[in-house]
């Protein structure tokens, strides 16, 4: 599928490279070729004649990001997450400078002006990062707090907030959960009321990615006594303004990594000008920007997948029990092959999705149900997985091991499952009728 053919040429500097932004269409096989299937190594398709969404463009893309992962990244996770945080600063200045903060965000702002399969390009690269909390903070960076800024923000906000964090000069979070406002967003209890030119914020907010080494954060708060969904609005909030507070650094199952923070404001003063786009819309622009953070998040976690499968792979195979490789009892290579069968169904469906997204149609329901899948498909392999590992499995210092713990998030952080479930009933007429 050549999703831009017939587009403008657009060259494309990163990396030091040159890249043509262009399209050529898959090329016919030859019947040798559709006959005679050839081995692979791993899950992913790895070349433009075998992909039906990704063009050498994106593969450039890919291949310039996973030498900032092996040179700049991985050698170094470990020790990260031992010591429970990333520097973000560096790591983030690192890809800013690359240009991977802001892929499809407005060349005017620093970014690349690319479309969205270009970001999902990058998030699934980012899978090749050995945890699970660098990527995630690093989503929030360019999928989470900035979407709606880029899009209804005034230019003096673009300016302050959306051109620094492309650049990687600034770090950023997304201040909307709570402790009783998870899910279910129409419920946070954050307050922000008039007074003369600004607001005065109250309240707190919860699991807040990125919040310790934050610069500014994107809340949401109510700013009205209207209906729920119509009475909140998204506040670009410097997080070294007077009243606000890190409660405290959470300590987690996984993602250890990645700091998450509990906020507190206290009489917090933010010029009424930070609002972005109208006040009392917050929730819908929250709401729009779900369908391309559950289809980054499901794309994020097929390399993860492929990596630990082919991990397992390679330790059953010289790992013997009772005289041969562990790999040779059936039920371990049947469940293998199952598992890899339904990593590469979760592509499919991501690789559609974002087709279709960048055509302009409405994929709430595909995204909504990669987004689940993927959660529980991490569940599924890191499990099984894991217990071919044996004791090895239950050490802390194995990426199968990591990703056990990291992976259980993708059900619950982003929407949970139930909530992707409720979703998708939705959309196929399910729902009791009152």
């Amino acid at each position: 599928m050549a999703l831009l053919r017939g587009a403008p040429r657009l060259k494309l500097r990163l990396c030091g490279r040159v890249f043509k932004h262009s399209c050529s269409p898959v090329g016919v096989r030859a019947l040798s070729d559709q006959v005679l299937p050839k081995a692979a190594t791993s899950g992913a398709p790895d070349t433009v004649s075998d992909h039906l969404l990704y063009t050498p463009e994106h593969l450039a893309l890919k291949e310039s990001l996973r030498k900032i992962i092996d040179q700049e990244i991985n050698p170094h996770v470990d020790q990260w997450e031992a010591e429970g945080q990333f520097p973000a600063h560096k790591i983030f200045k690192l890809l800013g400078n690359a240009g991977f903060l802001g892929v499809n965000k407005p060349v005017e702002y620093g970014g690349l002006g690319l479309d969205f399969s270009y970001s999902m390009a990058v998030s699934e690269e980012l899978g090749n990062i050995r945890c699970g909390g660098i990527p995630m903070a690093i989503g929030v960076q360019t999928d989470m707090a900035t979407p709606a800024l880029a899009r209804f923000g005034s230019e003096e906000l673009k300016q302050q907030f959306l051109r620094p964090s492309i650049a990687g000069d600034v770090v950023a979070c997304l201040g909307v959960s709570e402790v009783g406002a998870g899910s279910d967003v129409s419920s946070i209890t954050t307050k922000a009321v008039k007074d003369g030119e600004e607001y005065v914020i109250n309240g707190g907010k919860m699991w807040t990615t990125n919040g310790a080494q934050a610069d500014w954060m994107c809340l949401l708060a109510n700013t009205g006594d209207g209906p729920p969904h119509r009475n909140k609005s998204l506040i670009c909030l410097p997080m070294n303004l007077p009243g606000v507070h890190i409660a405290r650094k959470i300590e987690k199952l996984g993602m250890r990594s990645s700091d998450t923070a509990e906020v507190f404001f206290d009489d917090v003063r933010v010029p009424r000008k930070n609002i972005i786009g109208q006040e009392g819309l917050g929730f819908t622009y929250q709401m729009l920007q779900f369908q391309e953070e559950r289809l980054w998040a499901a794309a994020n976690i097929l390399a993860m997948l492929d990596n630990i499968i082919q991990e397992t792979i390679q330790y059953t195979r010289q790992r013997k029990i009772f005289k041969q490789p562990v790999l040779y009892h059936q039920w371990v290579r049947f469940r293998l092959a199952e598992l890899q069968t339904e990593v590469e169904l979760l592509r499919s469906l991501v690789h559609r999705a974002t087709a279709l997204y960048v055509k302009g149609n409405d994929v709430t329901k595909l995204a909504s149900m990669a987004k689940l899948k993927g959660g529980r498909l991490a569940r599924e392999v890191s499990d099984s997985c894991l217990q071919f590992w044996g004791g090895m499995g239950f050490t802390s210092d194995l990426l199968v091991s990591r990703f056990y713990r990291d992976g259980r998030l993708m059900s619950i952080g982003g929407g949970a499952d139930e909530v992707m479930l409720e979703i998708i009933c939705k959309y196929m007429d399910t729902l009791p009728r009152k």
